[in-house]
């Protein structure tokens, strides 16, 4: 069978603003296993919720607090809730703190196409424009990482500062990916993703067990009870939300289907161009979805203060394993760098 390209149309893309957020009405939602209060994807908290327009799409946000703007970004299989624990750290802190979803997840649009890093890239930096700000520290995640490496490297008078965790350049992606038999053995499920249709039907099959699955199996020993089953349940009912599981996978069908091809060259080619902002990698020592060895070679393409923190005996989650130590380190590390205001 042929592979369809990663920008063919997807599943219907249903509206998924408050109220009407899944396969089910509200009540439905309430009622159905695994329900967090809030629906699948506004929940409740000390942050607010709104909508943003931006590159012709329009995203969800959660956000508290005021001052420089410092930008959360989540990645697969999460969704902005992800920084539940950074984004009051950050405004008590003197942030303003806005977590979104990417394009595709939680209450953001499912659109067709537009799931390349170029465009996702510029998704993020629309955000920053739409917020009213003239730039913003991103903070990524796993995907979330990987475009916002993306993002300085494309729009960088708009990219202050940039932390990533638990992700490589793009180019050290690419590379440990096709050279680094571990790495390419412990990204088994991206290789997965490029069949089409059958890693979607598996990842909300049996209320998304799979993500549960993947989550606590990614997850290091850790210094708290993350992954607990209140957590897991919230990340399936969000992935749950039709056409969320097709839009999570396209952009790695992307990352691998363009390695030979033009558009896909051209974009490495494009990621040569290095980072000239301050920029904090963070990464779990025990990592078994991205590999240390994979991430730390990433300042090479750093041309600005590059600080690299292991943090020990965590996994692929070190922001919600130890919400406390990684938000600790963000924080100082954000004020260390920003400039007086």
């Amino acid at each position: 069978m042929t592979v369809p390209d990663s920008s063919a149309s997807g599943p219907p893309v249903p509206d998924d603003r408050a109220g009407h957020e899944g396969p089910a009405g509200p009540a439905d939602v309430a009622s159905a296993p695994f329900a967090p209060a809030g629906g699948p994807v506004r929940l409740d908290g000390p942050w607010t919720h709104r909508d943003v327009a931006a590159n012709g799409a329009r995203f969800h946000i959660a956000e508290m607090g005021e001052g420089p703007l410092v930008l959360l970004l989540h990645g697969f299989p999460q969704f902005w809730w992800t920084w539940r624990h950074q984004l009051p750290a950050l405004a008590e802190a003197g942030f303003r703190a806005v977590a979104m979803d990417l394009r595709g997840v939680g209450g953001s649009d499912r659109t067709p196409r537009g799931y390349d890093p170029a465009n996702l890239a510029l998704d993020i930096t629309g955000v920053v424009r739409s917020l009213g700000e003239p730039d913003a520290a991103l903070v990524g995640h796993d995907m979330g990482g990987y475009l916002a490496w993306t993002a300085a490297v494309m729009r960088p008078k708009l990219v202050r500062r940039l932390v990533v965790s638990s992700m490589p350049h793009p180019r050290r992606w690419r590379s440990s990916m096709l050279s680094d038999f571990a790495q390419s053995r412990a990204g088994s499920y991206i290789w997965g993703f490029q069949r089409p249709w059958v890693p979607e039907r598996q990842l909300v099959a049996d209320d998304a067990a799979l993500v549960a699955r993947l989550i606590s199996d990614w997850a290091g020993p850790g210094k708290t009870e993350f992954p607990d089953e209140a957590a897991l349940g919230v990340y399936r009912r969000a992935m749950s939300i039709p056409s969320t599981a097709h839009c999570s996978i396209e952009p790695y069908r992307w990352m691998v289907r363009s390695l030979a091809r033009p558009d896909g060259i051209q974009f490495n080619r494009r990621m040569k161009r290095p980072v000239r902002v301050p920029t904090l990698h963070l990464h779990g020592s025990l990592d078994p979805a991205v590999r240390t060895r994979s991430s730390a070679g990433s300042g090479e393409y750093v041309e600005a203060p590059y600080r690299w923190r292991l943090f020990d005996g965590l996994g692929h989650f070190p922001h919600e394993e130890d919400p406390v130590g990684f938000s600790t380190e963000l924080i100082n590390w954000l004020k260390d760098s920003e400039p007086d205001r």
